[in-house]
């Protein structure tokens, strides 16, 4: 009996790849095996850079609402504390947009916090 190849998924196999690899640069967008390796190790920067991505805005936010605490006369770490001693639940992306948006109201929530 001959050998069955399945050229139809084959050839979609193949076209999925290369059309992921669309924009690489030289052979990395037109030659498969070498497309291969390329769309492999995006989709591993991917997934690894989802969680990096939380990471970074977590820093930024903590960032922000410590120099708008300190423009209040406290520190990032000494407000967070109040905060959880008042059982003030606010989330830092919330605080941080605060900060940099309603400076008046962020003002509040320390006032708040540190009375």
């Amino acid at each position: 009996m001959p050998r069955s190849r399945n050229l139809v998924a084959s050839r979609r196999r193949r076209r999925k790849i290369l059309k992921m690899a669309k924009g690489y640069w030289g052979k990395r967008k037109n030659v498969y095996t070498i497309s291969k390796n390329a769309v492999e190790k995006g989709l591993q920067y991917q997934y690894r850079d989802r969680k990096v991505r939380k990471r970074t805005f977590r820093r930024l936010w903590i960032v922000r609402i410590n120099a708008a605490a300190r423009l209040n006369g406290t520190t990032y770490s000494r407000l967070i504390s109040a905060m959880k001693d008042k059982d003030m639940e606010i989330n830092r992306k919330v605080l941080a947009d605060l900060a940099v948006h309603d400076p008046d109201t962020f003002a509040a929530i320390v006032k708040e916090a540190t009375a």
